[in-house]
């Protein structure tokens, strides 16, 4: 269990706290391609709110939500050739929060040169508009190896959930939840819902699990039932990407989730899939979008799914896990890794350094280790994740299963 006082200083990501101040020191997707365009938006970024817009000129900016001037919100604002202008008396600010025009004051007045709005530098990469909120200069923005293949499909799934990020990040260095939550659970549904077959990929009881920090955050390996250290699932494994993301795939699928905090109690969960089967994809005219659904018509919790059992997981928790109360075993080694390798980082930003997974050259791309053999049985995996995850709900779906020749899945 944590104290009440470390539980706060994990969970808490707002301006001045000491995980705000690391996670400030990071590239954050705040938004989808498609959410940036001429109509101002609402976007809330670790307890900020702030204004995302796409002016006349193709240039995003990304602006603190109250106008300098008298505090309106600026997405009650319109676009121009250059900038934003506020709606409420027409102050006008360009995508670096430089006031340009304030209609009302004299002509020769010098006083917009005075005036700025707050403003983070913003970055469009594979689909997702990156900000970054924390102290200049800023980092490079990190060009993992899924936002940058030029011979992928992708799409974008993404939900707000009602819940600190930290506890979904916790998840993914909790290998074990896979065969009881969406094995032996996950099969309990089935059965009751009148489908006898069983999902045996997610079944697989674990002998062995390790976890390892490394340059890019802490690498996961596990042995199954049947299954040996030469297995890829041990030997290569797949990587927790410091500080807020998982990688998760195999055989030509990829994904990345990714877990942005809008404030202490909830977070923007992003679905990146990709898909680049042997030999490469042909090119994708767009980057499809799609919100991931909660809920089932009857307003309960979609449970029936591999996403969704994990949603619940974490949503029940609540808004803020009380640490206070918990009695971690030895199946929760890495989760007290990951709580350590957060308490390090935020030291070291205290100390003036910079945290792990922090770049400040220049590079064309990053990349990440990932089994492809995963589970034993790639294929079936693959098939699985077109079933049990967010791409239930992409709109491509269908596209994809015949990209790699997979029939519909049966289970």
């Amino acid at each position: 269990m944590l104290s009440a006082e470390k539980n706060e200083r994990l969970t808490r990501v707002g301006p001045g706290t000491p995980m705000g101040e690391l996670l400030r020191r990071y590239w954050w997707p705040v938004a989808t391609h498609d959410m940036a365009t001429r109509i101002p938006v609402k976007r809330r970024l670790l307890g900020e709110d702030l204004v995302l817009y796409r002016d006349g000129s193709g240039t995003v900016g990304l602006l603190a939500e109250q106008c300098p001037h008298r505090r309106a919100a600026l997405w009650l604002g319109c676009t121009e050739e250059e900038g934003l202008r506020c709606g409420y008396h027409g102050w006008r600010f360009d995508a670096d929060g430089r006031c340009l025009e304030q209609p009302g004051e004299p002509a020769d007045s010098t006083f917009k040169d005075r005036i700025r709005a707050t403003a983070y530098p913003v970055q469009e990469l594979g689909g997702l508009v990156f900000a970054y909120l924390g102290p200049l200069p800023a980092p490079e923005l990190p060009r993992y190896d899924l936002f940058v293949w030029e011979d992928a499909w992708r799409d974008i799934g993404h939900a707000e959930l009602p819940c600190n990020f930290v506890q979904i990040m916790e998840n993914s260095v909790d290998p074990y939840h896979v065969e009881w939550l969406h094995g032996r659970y996950g099969n309990f549904l089935r059965e009751i819902g009148g489908k006898a077959a069983p999902l045996p990929v997610v079944s697989k009881k674990h002998v062995k699990v390790a976890f390892e920090v490394f340059e890019h955050g802490i690498l996961k390996r596990r042995v199954l039932e049947g299954h040996t250290e030469e297995d890829e699932d041990w030997k290569v494994g797949h990587p927790l990407v410091f500080p807020h993301m998982l990688r998760v795939g195999a055989a030509g699928l990829a994904t990345f989730q990714i877990r942005v905090p809008i404030d202490d109690e909830n977070t923007w969960h992003v679905w990146y899939q990709t898909y680049r089967p042997e030999g490469g994809a042909p090119a994708q005219e767009t980057i499809p979008t799609y919100e991931v659904p909660l809920f089932d018509e009857q307003g309960e919790y979609l449970r029936d799914y591999v996403d969704g059992q994990d949603i619940v997981a974490w949503i029940t928790q609540g808004r803020i896990s009380d640490r206070t109360k918990e009695h971690l075993g030895r199946s929760d080694l890495g989760v007290i890794l990951l709580r350590k390798l957060y308490a390090e980082q935020m030291d070291a930003v205290a100390r003036g350094e910079d945290p792990l997974c922090t770049y400040r050259e220049p590079h064309d791309v990053i990349d990440l280790p990932m089994e492809k053999d995963k589970f034993g049985s790639a294929m079936a995996f693959r098939q699985l994740w077109t079933r049990e995850s967010s791409v239930r709900y992409s709109p491509i779906k269908e596209e994809v299963l015949e990209l790699f020749g997979d029939p519909v899945p049966t289970w």
